[in-house]
């Protein structure tokens, strides 16, 4: 595998990439940083908001809706104004929201966490037509959020029990419909799983925090192979490119200085991914 540097800036803490389907686009966040980055045809952009941002879903092809600290929102993309849809935790001064990824019902998945990783303290709710209902509490370090291409199964994680779990869904309108089993067992390990994307085969790729590689396991949770990055702090992948076959990958510089920590990379898979499913207000 070759990689290269996609964009040069440096995160405090890269999460959230995005691939927008109708953009071609992909916008990426600086959560620490308070910071939502793109790159296009034209260069580079960003925009910086009074609280943290995390994740996002795309609306039309010219808004997202953008999860941060205290609420969901409308983000235009032209103007960089945003509307909010409804608070998150705005009454829980002490968390802010971290990974997040729209389903294939046009629903919003999105995570919490402490501001200073206090365990347990975070959770993981679901927009859908309107409602805000939790789904998951008591979680640590919310990550991996992912679908498979069947609409069978969510998976996520809390990073800290180094276990990705998956969760049957109804398929009428994709809320839990069971209690979720272990997908990816890293304990052994000692590996910690962070965002995760789904492939258009049911691979799950998984970056691993610490470990500096992208992990890919089969439907089953069978260790397919590791994709090896300079950065060691990576945090999310995600498909995109006109063939949606080049994995994006963010990474974090907190607490390090090495040259290509908190950079975003990109390399080419021998398979392509699923098109990011559009949230529907």
């Amino acid at each position: 595998m070759t990689y290269t540097v996609f964009d040069p800036r440096v995160c405090t803490l890269g999460e959230g990439p995005l691939w927008h389907p109708t953009r071609n686009q992909l916008f990426w966040f600086d959560i620490l940083g308070k910071k939502l980055l793109t790159q296009d045809e034209t260069g580079p952009a960003e925009w910086c908001f009074d609280e943290h941002v995390s994740a996002a879903g795309w609306i039309d092809d010219n808004s997202l809706l953008m999860a941060s600290q205290t609420g969901l929102w409308w983000f235009d993309i032209g103007s960089g104004e945003r509307s909010h849809v409804i608070d998150l935790e705005a009454d829980q001064p002490l968390t802010r929201s971290n990974d997040g990824r729209a389903d294939p019902w046009g629903g919003f998945w999105i995570g919490t966490m402490g501001l200073e990783t206090q365990p347990y303290a975070g959770s993981i709710y679901r927009y859908y037509k309107g409602e805000l209902r939790k789904i998951v509490d008591k979680v640590t370090v919310s990550n991996s959020i992912t679908f498979s291409p069947d609409r069978s199964v969510a998976y996520y994680t809390d990073t800290w029990s180094s276990q990705i779990l998956q969760v049957p869904l109804a398929a009428q309108d994709g809320w839990p419909a069971g209690p979720p089993e272990i997908f990816v067992d890293l304990t052994q390990e000692k590996l910690n799983p962070d965002g995760s994307v789904v492939d258009s085969a049911g691979c799950l790729w998984n970056a691993q925090w610490g470990a500096g590689r992208v992990a890919k396991y089969g439907p089953d949770g069978t260790f397919l192979k590791a994709y090896e990055l300079p950065a060691s702090q990576v945090t999310c992948p995600a498909f995109g490119g006109p063939d949606l076959n080049t994995v994006f990958v963010t990474s974090a510089a907190d607490g390090l200085d090495g040259a290509m920590d908190g950079k975003t990379f990109q390399f080419d898979a021998d398979v392509s991914g699923q098109a990011e499913h559009r949230v529907i207000l």
